[in-house]
């Protein structure tokens, strides 16, 4: 499990110091790799960005910091992460460095325990060969709903490429560099930023009118609180569903998007992802693809963690188009 007492940050280069370090102790195995890249999907992908360390930037308390996660510990030695956390000097707060903690164990899914995935696992032969490969691997997530609603609405109906591209670009327009820091690296859009755009500048980015109308909606109801008033960590994953598909612009394969990836619900198998539809269809080496229920019907033998074979089948495709070079 994560250390409940960590070790006390270090602050780096005196009065002078924009950066402090503190270490996450995850529980195992675990690999840093394998995770980030099942959280970035495509190597075009400028917000969530893996070159040997995780790095991405963060608006914490109206400050933007930037984050790296490094990992020197073996696969399968007790891992140790270095947190590094750098801006302002005035930004480092002790309370602004506990929100990045708790912001990378959400990412990275450092708390989650899989020991009983992996002994479902071995009892199947069908997957207990790709989760051997891909040991290490923790569930991500996005670190807030409204980001998981916005990744779900820009990649709607598109192909992945499309999409993170799309992101990109809105990111671009509207996050935000970390001072003195890598200007390539951009905080996610913050809602107050988003629901000040206006349509004809988002269709300029590549986004339809409809998707333009739902961002500009999901932003301002982000930005009144809202998204957080839904309550959707206390509810099931049918009631989730339902009250995510309340939402405008969003449809099944969205809230079961949100569901698995900004919420953690490990049981959703997105049975309306074509993509992993098909992967799911190839591995298994079904006559045909399976529609949503034959879908559904599969992933119920995986009960609690349908979605990590979800996770594990995503990174054998980066590995068969050799996106994800290590593997």
């Amino acid at each position: 499990m994560i250390s409940s007492k960590p070790p006390r940050p270090k602050v780096r280069g005196g009065q002078e110091a924009t950066a402090v370090t503190t270490e996450l102790y995850p529980a195992g195995p675990f690999r840093l790799d394998f995770t980030a890249w099942a959280l970035r999907r495509r190597a075009r992908n400028r917000i969530d960005v893996f070159d040997g360390h995780y790095r991405r930037a963060l608006v914490i308390e109206g400050q933007p910091l930037a984050l790296k996660v490094s990992q020197a510990s073996l696969p399968e030695s007790p891992p140790t992460l270095t947190l590094t956390v750098s801006g302002r000097i005035d930004a480092l707060t002790e309370g602004r460095i506990r929100t990045a903690r708790r912001v990378v164990e959400t990412n990275l899914g450092l708390a989650v325990d899989l020991t009983p995935f992996y002994r479902l696992a071995r009892s199947d032969p069908r997957v207990s060969g790709l989760v051997a490969r891909f040991r290490g691997l923790k569930p991500p997530r996005f670190p807030t709903l409204f980001e998981s609603l916005v990744n779900a609405v820009a990649c709607q109906q598109l192909s992945l490429e499309v999409g993170i591209e799309l992101l990109n670009r809105l990111t671009d327009a509207y996050g935000v560099t970390v001072p003195g820091g890598d200007p390539l690296l951009l905080a996610f859009p913050e809602p107050e930023a988003l629901a000040a755009a206006s349509s004809p500048a988002l269709r300029q980015l590549g986004f339809s009118t409809r998707k333009a109308s739902t961002l500009i909606g999901l932003a301002a109801a982000a930005a009144d609180g809202d998204l957080d008033a839904m309550g959707l960590e206390t509810l099931s994953r049918a009631e989730a569903t339902a009250t995510l598909q309340e939402l405008p612009g969003i449809g099944r394969w969205s809230a079961e998007y949100v569901l698995l990836r900004g919420l953690g619900h490990l049981d959703v198998y997105p049975g309306d992802d074509v993509g992993a539809r098909n992967k799911l269809s190839r591995f298994l080496a079904l006559s045909e693809p399976p529609d949503y229920d034959a879908v559904q019907r599969i992933a119920a033998a995986w009960g609690p963690f349908a979605g990590m074979v979800y996770f594990h089948l995503l990174l054998d495709g980066l590995a068969e188009r050799s996106i994800l070079p290590f593997a």
